[in-house]
Parts: structure tokens; sequence; C-alpha cells
């Protein structure tokens, strides 16, 4: 089924794409939650209409990504946790702890950006991933020291 993006969506597209997409995805996730609408003849036309306003867009969207992954790159977040002798921590270090930091740091990153499979659970060293724009990362170093 062809479906017009509304919105950037993981692992399809971005807002504004024309996507073919299996019928039940679009009929029960995109089109329910109002992430893309049908490609009717008069929906593409519409849609044809606002093509290079969305290409620039999109353009300064990774320009402005490029410059704040550029600030990110040598960014080192501290955390200071309860741990045991071994090393592992009384708590971890979540998604939303890093944007904290950041959001302290003076760094103003989409929430969603941060990439991180499970929370940091053990001292030491650890890169994590920003994914600014789908084209766009960026590692920020976050240390984990126990705390006495």
């Amino acid at each position: 089924m062809k479906v017009i993006l509304k919105s950037t969506v993981d692992h399809v597209g971005r807002a504004g794409d024309v996507k073919d997409v299996a019928a039940g995805y679009a009929r029960n996730f995109l089109l329910p939650r109002k992430l893309a609408e049908a490609a009717t003849p008069s929906a593409l036309k519409y849609w044809e209409k606002g093509k290079e306003k969305r290409a620039a867009l999109v353009a300064a969207e990774v320009e402005v990504a490029k410059q704040l992954a550029g600030k990110l790159s040598g960014v080192s977040l501290s955390f200071s946790m309860p741990a045991s002798e071994e090393g592992k921590l009384f708590g971890s270090v979540g998604k939303t702890d890093v944007l904290k930091s950041l959001k302290a740091a003076g760094f103003d990153v989409p929430k969603n950006s941060v990439r991180l499979e499970t929370a940091l659970k053990t001292t030491g060293e650890h890169d994590v991933e920003l994914r600014l724009a789908p084209e766009v990362a960026a590692k920020v170093k976050v240390v984990v020291s126990a705390r006495e």
C-alpha cells in the first residue's frame, strides 16, 4: 500500500516521503497514529506542490544536526553512582540520565536521539550513540564512577 508519511518514522522514511508499506502496517500502525496518509491521486498532487519546500527543510535540519554533532564530538559526561566492590552499580545510568546531563551542559538534544540498548550498570567508560538525524550520528563518552 502506498502512503505519504506525515512525520519521520524510524526504518521507514522521512516526513513527506511516498513509501510502499505492507497494508496491515499502514492500516494498523501508520494511519491510526496519523503518521501517514493514503497516497490517493489528490494527495499525491498536493504532495508534489510542497516537494521543494520539504527538501529545503530537510537540508536545514541535517545541517543543524551536523553542527550539533560537531559540538558533541568531544563531550564527556560523568556520573557518580553507588557501586559494589566489583564495579556493578546499585542502579543504572539510562537514557533520561544522559539527556538531563546533556541539557545541563547546554546541549538541546531530542529525547528520542539517545541510542542505548540497555541501561549502563557497570563503572568505567562507555560510548553512547546519539542519532540526531537519520544520516547524522554523534558519540558521547559517558564515564561512570563509584561513589563512596
